[in-house]
């Protein structure tokens, strides 16, 4: 069996750039595949580093919110008592209407 491989397709518009790109691949001693792979796989690695670094300050945040005070969380006596109260006026509302 024999293997082929097949050169990436480098297409540039402009000549300027791609004279520079490869004069950049020269001074690092790469190919110009290699070292357009090698920039592309850079970005690509910084944007996930991005995202990752997003994720875990929303993480960070969200476990904040949970460790919260219950107090501060829980409505207080009063309050569940006021809204008991609302509702069975409701209730009877309702009753009232349905009569």
């Amino acid at each position: 069996m024999r293997e082929s491989t097949k050169a990436m397709n480098l297409r540039f518009p402009d000549a300027e750039q791609r004279a520079a790109i490869a004069a950049a691949a020269k001074q690092e001693g790469v190919s110009l595949q290699e070292y357009i792979l090698s920039a592309a796989y850079a970005r690509a690695t910084a944007v996930e580093q991005r995202f990752l670094e997003g994720f875990k300050e929303s993480m960070a945040r969200s476990g904040a919110a949970f460790a919260a005070e219950p107090a501060g969380i829980d409505p207080s006596a009063e309050q569940r008592g006021a809204e008991r109260q609302a509702m069975d006026e409701l209730e009877q509302q309702e009753r009232g209407r349905a009569a």
